[in-house]
């Protein structure tokens, strides 16, 4: 049995489709598995990282800017789509794979188009609450369209290819227990925040999280971890000295660039406060922190707001639109919950009542039938 997996762009996408890979290895321990990506994508270093094998295609991306340097470069990227068609084929015909899943980015549209055109069986994931233009792209070619959430069902033409199979997340979200992480923190009874607005930062929103601090220190009630991100790191350490805040003489309050155990922070928390990347949701409903979220009002067809209505319909978590929030604000926002465990309690419920713990598992089984194994 031979599968492709194409993906690329952020780990929202690469990291579902690796999880999916792994189980389909358990479980298939003589399948052949390919990886297709970008060649300039985070692909490159993830995929291999994990022990499978990647072929790269050159992808451009399309700007909906009406101007003419947007329109030069959309006549490059058709230029770079129709080549990496014919990569495409030919990796194809090379591989034979018995089915071919994307799971987003720009990367996956020729890999599947082609499938689809060749004859090969095809599946797509959408993380996100509505379908992004490489999804709209080809979902009305694909046999089988996976969505994170049902009520996104209603975003495609063909229901009845539409699956809601949750999106993959590593196990340690779901496991890890809030007293053995807590425990293995050195934590005690105060409550703690955790934040984060992804692997790069927001400028704006590490501001107004600065100001946060500034608040907090003053009070003392709370222990915070807050991740900059890469971009982040280089300035705001002193951009938070100059707000009047000594982090260094401070033990509750802490920064760093990366927060690389995740799942044990997040256990251990008793609020989270992110953006609304379709994985960072999905992570934060498996351990089932309460949390309040800050949409990016940066991306595409505004996906990462409508990600997050989904849970505040839901009673799952706090929405703040970026625009009407600032580091007042959300202190004032975060004591309330904080101060009100009945509140968490039920949000928590909520979290985990929407979580799809198997999802790895219900994609491999799509997979599997697709490819009639």
């Amino acid at each position: 049995m031979n599968v492709i997996f194409t993906c690329g762009g952020t780990g929202g996408h690469i990291n579902p489709a690796i999880a999916v890979a792994k189980r389909l290895k358990e479980r298939k321990p003589n399948c052949q598995i390919l990886f297709v990506g970008a060649e300039d994508g985070m692909e490159t270093t993830l995929i291999p990282r994990e022990g499978f094998r990647l072929e790269t295609l050159t992808i451009s991306n399309y700007s909906r800017k009406l101007d003419l340097k947007a329109l030069r470069h959309n006549l490059k990227t058709v230029r770079t789509i129709r080549k990496a068609m014919k990569r495409a084929r030919q990796i194809i015909e090379e591989f034979k794979p018995d089915v071919i899943v994307g799971t987003g980015g720009y990367a996956s549209f020729p890999m599947l188009k082609m499938g689809s055109k060749m004859g090969i069986p095809t599946a797509l994931h959408e993380a996100n609450a509505v379908p992004g233009l490489a999804t709209r792209m080809v979902c009305d070619k694909v046999d089988r369209i996976m969505v994170s959430f049902e009520e996104s069902r209603k975003e495609y033409k063909h229901a009845d290819r539409v699956i809601a199979v949750g999106m993959p997340v590593r196990e340690e979200f779901v496991y890890t227990k809030r007293e053995d992480a807590r425990k293995a923190l050195g934590l005690d009874d105060k409550p703690l925040i955790v934040s984060a607005w992804g692997s790069l930062g927001a400028r704006e929103m590490n501001k107004k999280i600065a100001r946060f601090m500034k608040l907090e220190c003053k009070e003392g009630r709370y222990r915070h971890v807050h991740a900059t991100g890469s971009f982040g790191w280089r300035w705001m350490p002193e951009y938070v000295k100059e707000q009047g805040v000594d982090l260094a003489a401070q033990s509750l309050v802490t920064m760093q660039e990366y927060i690389y155990n995740m799942p044990e922070l997040m256990a251990a928390a008793d609020l989270f406060i992110s953006r609304a990347g379709a994985s960072t949701l999905n992570e934060i409903a498996a351990a089932g922190t309460p949390c309040i979220i800050v949409p990016s009002p940066n991306v595409t067809n505004n996906h990462q707001e409508m990600n997050a209505r989904i849970l505040e319909q839901r009673g799952a978590a706090v929405v703040i639109r970026e625009t009407e929030c600032d580091g007042e604000i959300l202190y004032k926002k975060a004591c309330e919950l904080l101060e009100d465990a009945p509140r968490r309690q039920a949000m928590t419920k909520a979290l985990r009542e929407m979580a799809v713990i198997d999802s790895a598992e219900r994609i491999l089984d799509i997979i599997l039938e697709l490819a009639n194994h």
